[in-house]
């Protein structure tokens, strides 16, 4: 029986990392990579912090953890895999069971037999029709060329004034990173909100912090030109802005790139990636999709749709499961949940299956809490604070996403959030987990856990709970509410909301004269733990429009007065 033949198309994430695992499987098979480009298994995600200099060498990114450069001649000797990098696959035929394949350098065509395929094509910048997009000085960050480039405008260029098109995950990333390196960074979003993945409350507070440090955000404002001299980028016109620009980056968004497949006659899906079953098989059985090219079943969507949701860390599982099946093994990749995390400056930003609005435009009976708290117990030293958002389901009770940001640890509990949505927990399920505590590590009761409670409590009807962006809009509109700050003195005087009135939760119930029973009473202290207290005294004392805004001043994104 002659050896299995093992052709992959594309040699970045997904496409090495499924050579690799068939090479585990199979040590007779004949495997090759086809790689359009000259590097071959870098981590993309890591190209904003080679711009910065927080990677040192381009080669940290293509090393394994020990330090060995991952290049043609590493997957040659260690994986005994052909990688012809520098060659584009041109086209497939089903029928013959052929990949037709340009060696760039010389512009030899050849055909290439497989008994399987895996298409690990990858995704491209979706760069908007803007004029003057094309100039000299504006530039994508998709691999490791752009990035030297960029280091070139920064290193060689002294470039200084920076312009991101786009407000998405790269686009942060990369803001920080060309912060770091020196620049003076505005980023310009279309949409009311950068990173749409959150919600609207949730993105306020990363917009906060971005301001914080330097950067200018405009968001709701369209591009309208680049402008140039001399055929060079200079500036960027939006609706209502001219920004100086020494380079331009484009970060707003990717397109999967699915030319190849679909001119072989594979399916095409309703997101406009690749079409593939939980094999990671497209419709033809003898032609795997993985990576940023395909789509994704949705675990916490209704009716199992689909989803583009491009990442490296779902890239490589594909490529595992492609390779096991690719090799006549029977695994499957039962999908995501829209899991995303970055670092912007010192705060931490993650998300996890769905949003409020996602969840309501898919039609669940939707209710929400947000908290704040330190990360680690209060009184230990390095304990930094987080700010939680849970989205639940009140018919089933299911949770159904969380977003939190801070400087605080963020990661962990995301991805106890993570476990929960794939195993279809219930909001109850949260509440006694037996998490590893110790003071060092987490408070007592871990925030996840109290982020759990209050929304079991907002459920099950215990209190009443206003996010902040619905107090900011009925406010706005001129209703008469009365905002009840129960904080100490002390706390009032540092920072405070616009329009409130202090009474010390410990003075409440001397002071109930105070506050009015003819208004709507909306209460808040630091998190909103004390706010909670004070409705219950309120309540107990005949008062009926009693709210807790949720999160309290810690997750206030709107305008606060000091002093």
């Amino acid at each position: 029986m002659s050896a299995r033949k093992i052709v992959i198309v594309g040699g970045v994430a997904a496409g090495t990392k499924a050579a690799a695992k068939a090479r585990r499987l199979d040590q007779e098979a004949d495997i090759t990579i086809i790689e359009k480009g000259r590097y071959i298994s870098y981590a993309g995600c890591g190209l904003p912090y080679y711009i910065s200099g927080v990677v040192k060498e381009k080669n940290d990114l293509m090393s394994t953890p020990i330090g060995v450069l991952r290049d043609p001649e590493f997957f040659k000797k260690v994986k005994n895999l052909k990688v012809l990098n520098g060659h584009e696959a041109l086209a497939v035929d089903r029928e013959k069971k052929e990949v037709e394949v340009k060696n760039l350098e010389d512009g030899s065509v050849s055909r290439i037999p497989y008994d399987k395929l895996i298409l690990a094509t990858g995704s491209y910048p979706f760069t908007p029709p803007i004029p003057g997009i094309d100039l000299d000085g504006v530039y994508c960050l998709q691999c490791i060329e752009d990035a030297d480039i960029i280091k070139g405008e920064l290193e060689v260029r002294k470039a200084r004034d920076a312009v991101v098109i786009g407000g998405g995950l790269i686009s942060l990333e990369s803001t920080e990173n060309l912060v770091e390196a020196g620049c003076r960074v505005t980023i310009v979003e279309v949409l009311p909100q950068i990173l749409n993945f959150l919600d609207e409350e949730m993105a306020l507070l990363v917009k906060q912090h971005l301001e914080s440090k330097g950067v200018k955000v405009i968001t709701g404002e369209k591009v309208v030109s680049v402008e140039g001299k001399d055929g060079r980028a200079s500036e960027v016109v939006t609706e209502n802005n001219r920004l100086p620009a020494d380079f331009v980056m484009v970060a707003a968004g990717v397109k999967p790139r699915v030319e190849l497949a679909s001119a072989c006659g594979l399916k095409i899906g309703d997101t406009g990636a690749i079409a593939v079953d939980d094999h990671m098989a497209t419709s033809d059985p003898d032609i795997f999709a993985v990576g940023d090219c395909t789509e994704n079943h949705c675990m916490v969507c209704k009716d199992g749709s689909v989803t583009y949701t491009p990442l490296g860390s779902t890239a490589n599982k594909h490529g595992r499961v492609a390779a096991i099946n690719a090799c006549g093994g029977n695994e499957t990749f039962n999908g995501i949940v829209m899991t995303g995390i970055l670092k912007a400056f010192d705060m931490n930003v993650g998300r996890t299956g769905l949003s409020e609005r996602e969840a309501r435009q898919q039609g669940f009976d939707v209710m929400t809490v947000i908290t704040a708290g330190p990360d680690k117990a209060h009184f230990y030293p390095t304990a930094k604070p987080i700010i939680i958002k849970l989205v639940g389901d009140m018919k089933s009770g299911k949770l159904l996403g969380a977003q939190i940001v801070g400087p605080g640890a963020v990661d962990k509990r995301i991805d106890v959030v993570v476990t929960a949505l794939t195993f279809g927990a219930k909001v109850k399920d949260i509440s006694n987990l037996d998490l590893a505590y110790a003071p060092p590590f987490s408070p007592v009761m871990d925030n996840i856990i109290d982020a759990a409670n209050s929304l079991r409590n907002k459920m099950e009807g215990l209190y009443k709970g206003m996010g902040p962006t619905i107090l900011e809009g009925e406010l706005k509109q001129g209703e008469d509410i009365f905002l009840l700050d129960v904080r100490s003195p002390k706390e009032f005087e540092e920072v405070r909301i616009p329009g409130s009135t202090l009474v010390p939760l410990g003075a409440l119930r001397g002071r109930l004269e105070d506050v009015p029973r003819d208004k709507k009473v909306v209460a808040f202290c630091k998190s909103s733990l004390r706010a909670y207290e004070a409705s219950l005294i309120l309540q107990h004392e005949g008062y009926e429009d009693v709210w807790v805004l949720d999160g309290g001043v810690m997750a206030w994104p709107f305008k606060k007065e000091k002093g």
